[in-house]
């Protein structure tokens, strides 16, 4: 602080002290230097856009105290100069906010106007900066004749920007949190299969899985056909299989739009005159008011089928008798000893996903929709993938779900896709994705510890 009290003295005079000091203050040896002196010393060390973060703790009494000993001309010469700060400042940070948020205020000469200086929507860590540069720029006169009046100035000046402010910064930070907050929402998708990734089902009906892993060929394939013939009693029993099953879709919503959205709690399915073999030739035709009417009861049973899903998510037994309920759980139970308990390894890698705020769980299976949503019902896996997150290939095939997967979430999104057949790995290179292959349990142990390590 000892170079600033200098500043007032004349050049003659500094030629005439010693030399030692001579060295130390020959920077104000002429009018132009000593202009741009306070810009880069007492000053620059004031501006909320300088590249010192540490200046922008500089409280009113101490700028008070630098101002009290700069002359007149000094000031007048630092008010001319003063705007070039508030245009830099804004140009280097258009990238980090919005340009409508920034104001740029021309040069005025009463410290009233100097005050729109300080107006701009600036983020809050800035508020106390924008009174501080209005109080370096006193009114009339020299301000080291009253240095308790520049201090009484800046407090004051402090309380009401302090107060015009909030709004406005308010404003811009909502829209910056809301943008960035939309653009940070999801970080990475997994893209999982079903069938001999997540659960056993195939290669129990099959045989093979009691081939590869050496298991009772009779045990294996008997509880692969009773989890088959309880799946398809769901799916015809509660989600309209035998009405949809000749007019699949992809998705749960893919026909919504056809939905006028009338109570369908005294609905009587039954009796409604649907007929799903006759979707292909309606499904084209819909112009005419017979294709609508068509195209409006395919959107209800769909709408029902979410309904009940999301009723029944949690708890699966709901849906069935007690006697079906205790098979199932029977059921369920063998197959995890015969499988050495694959789902459970499985669930694990699930479970961390969806603990995380920014990754979400996509299921992509080539069973048609209405089976695959009472096979997930019917393994638990209900309370992990929202109805919303099932997709089925059959119709469209893998890559053209990775597809419609990626208009949905965006291209800044992370996917990795998780499976262990040929068609989601040659869907995953054709996306650029990368692949987990999952072929046995130690690739589920090793798909944990990737998780739990931040690998994935």
């Amino acid at each position: 602080m000892e170079e600033p009290q200098d500043l007032p003295e004349q050049p003659v005079k500094k030629a005439k002290m010693q030399e030692s000091r001579e060295q130390s203050l020959s920077h104000v040896s002429n009018t132009e230097i000593s202009d741009q002196k306070p810009e880069s010393s007492s000053l620059g060390s004031n501006l909320p856009m300088s590249s010192e973060t540490s200046t922008t703790n500089a409280s009113p009494v101490s700028t008070s105290s630098t101002v009290v000993n700069i002359s007149t001309s000094a000031v007048a010469s630092i008010s001319q100069e003063y705007p070039t700060y508030t245009i830099l400042g804004q140009s280097q940070y258009q990238t980090c906010y919005p340009s409508s948020g920034f104001g740029v205020v021309p040069p005025a000469d009463s410290s009233t106007d100097s005050l729109a200086l300080a107006t701009t929507t600036y983020p809050a860590e800035k508020a106390t900066a924008a009174p501080v540069r209005a109080a370096q720029r006193p009114p009339s006169g020299d301000a080291s004749t009253s240095p308790s009046l520049s201090r009484a100035t800046a407090s004051k000046e402090l309380d009401e920007q302090a107060r015009k402010n909030i709004p406005g910064k308010n404003r811009g930070k909502r829209k910056a949190d809301t943008s960035s907050s939309q653009d940070s929402e999801l970080e990475r998708v997994f893209l999982w299969d079903l069938d001999e990734t997540i659960i056993i089902f195939h290669s129990l009906l099959t045989g093979s899985y009691a081939q590869k892993y050496g298991k009772d060929p009779t045990l294996v394939i008997g509880s692969g056909l009773s989890m088959e013939e309880m799946i398809f009693e769901v799916a015809d029993t509660h989600l309209f299989f035998n009405d949809l099953e000749e007019c699949d879709q992809v998705h749960i919503e893919d026909v919504a739009s056809d939905d006028n959205g009338q109570d369908l709690s005294n609905y009587n399915f039954s009796t409604d005159g649907f007929s799903g073999s006759g979707s292909n030739t309606n499904h084209s035709s819909s112009v005419g008011v017979q294709g609508v009417d068509w195209m409006r009861k395919l959107a209800f049973r769909y709408r029902r089928v979410r309904e009940i899903y999301n009723k029944y998510k949690a708890d699966v037994g709901g849906l069935l008798s007690p006697q079906k309920r205790e098979a199932l759980q029977r059921l369920r139970t063998d197959i995890e000893v015969l499988t050495d308990s694959w789902l459970e390894t499985a669930l694990k890698s699930l479970l961390l996903i969806q603990s995380r705020k920014n990754c979400e769980n996509i299921l992509i299976t080539t069973t048609q929709l209405m089976p695959a949503l009472a096979k997930v019902l019917l393994y638990g896996l209900g309370e992990v993938f929202p109805i919303e997150n099932i997709y089925s290939a059959t119709k469209i095939g893998k890559e053209s779900c990775f597809e419609r997967i990626v208009s949905r979430f965006g291209k800044k999104v992370t996917y990795v896709v998780i499976g262990d057949g040929r068609d989601e790995e040659v869907a995953a290179k054709q996306h650029n994705m990368p692949f987990w292959r999952i072929t046995n349990h130690a690739d589920l142990v090793s798909l944990h510890q990737a998780l739990e390590l931040d690998f994935l």
